[in-house]
């Protein structure tokens, strides 16, 4: 906050204001125009959403599908747990509100930790964020998952291309039980071959063991979610008081994670998408698109501004800043190399 500033000042804080709303202006311009680098690289720029609605608003900011249904909005803020019907639903008015054939990336029930369900106890523990949250609760509660996948299927007809993420995987144990259960629900249907099946990268050994886990039978993508990736990585609460402002995903450390991974499953002809905050960082843009992310999937408002920082550079441009920025010290180092235009 500045208080008395001089009519100078306070001019050129309003032409300031002015710029970023012309560029602001001409990036939802060209919102609907797809996300490609200056020498051809197609970037899919996805929304992350919480429910029908957000699905709806993402198509008026030029989103290309989403690349995260935070499918707990689902079973929050009610006395029991949705019934399959309810589920199929939601999915569905959800797919459709998309344009057809666009992707649907529905993340599996992520509770625990932060995020309890009185209907679905969990017993107290120590550490809850590496207790049983994600995938955990549903391999302790399978039915929990199997009705959710069920749901997923019968919405796979709705016009978007589905895909099933699995929350909080570590192991390849964890990956091996979850696809089970998922194939078994699968085989019970006729659509079986309309859903693709991925695992949300948020734990260190995901990446660490990318190839392994690239290897596996079915698994077709990794999704990256950098805020609980980069507070795994670095061992720091992201809601800390003291520790917060360090948990910065363009830490070299975590760059360098997804960059293995990339690497990885691209080897295997698979895909990678970033669907944590990063990915509404024009200023991470062209890094993540040196490591060689196919997918960013952003808060509904900045999608316009993403594609547009797509649009700014070339694949060679951002494959030489990724290089420099796993080489670097520190995230300050990293977020260096691509300076922050002030207008």
């Amino acid at each position: 906050l500045r208080t008395n500033l001089s009519e100078a000042g306070l001019s050129a804080v309003r032409k300031r204001q002015e710029r970023i709303e012309a560029r602001k202006a001409a990036e939802y311009a060209r919102k609907d125009e797809p996300a490609v680098t200056s020498d051809g690289r197609r970037v899919q720029v996805v929304a992350n959403i919480g429910g029908v609605d957000d699905a709806k608003e993402s198509q008026t900011k030029g989103a290309e599908g989403v690349g995260l249904l935070r499918s707990e909005f689902v079973f929050l803020g009610r006395a029991d747990a949705p019934s399959e019907d309810e589920q199929v639903a939601i999915y569905a008015d959800c797919a459709r509100a998309l344009a057809p054939g666009q992707p649907l990336v529905i993340r599996t029930l992520d509770v625990g930790g932060d995020k309890p369900l009185a209907y679905l106890p969990i017993p107290a523990e120590e550490n809850p964020f590496l207790g049983v949250r994600g995938i955990r609760v549903g391999l302790d509660q399978p039915e929990v998952l199997r009705t959710q996948i069920r749901a997923v299927l019968a919405s796979s007809d709705a016009g978007a291309k589905l895909h099933v993420m699995f929350p909080m995987i570590a192991t390849i144990d964890d990956w091996r039980r979850a696809k089970q259960i998922f194939d078994e629900e699968r085989s019970k249907v006729a659509a079986w071959d309309r859903v693709s099946v991925g695992i949300m990268m948020e734990v260190p050994s995901v990446a660490v063991m990318a190839r392994q886990f690239a290897a596996e039978d079915g698994c077709d993508f990794f999704s990256v979610g950098t805020n609980d990736l980069t507070s795994y990585t670095l061992a720091m609460d992201r809601g800390h008081p003291k520790l917060a402002s360090q948990v910065d995903p363009c830490n070299p450390a975590v760059l360098a994670l997804i960059g293995q991974a990339a690497e990885a499953l691209h080897e295997r002809g698979k895909w990678l998408g970033v669907c944590g905050g990063v990915a509404s960082d024009p200023q991470a843009v062209p890094i993540l698109i040196g490591l060689g992310v196919d997918e960013l999937s952003c808060s509904i408002p900045a999608i316009p501004a993403v594609k547009a920082a797509v649009r700014a550079y070339d694949l060679s441009t951002c494959r030489a800043l990724a290089e420099k920025a796993v080489t670097c010290a520190t995230p300050a180092e990293v977020r260096a190399l691509v300076p922050v235009d002030e207008f």
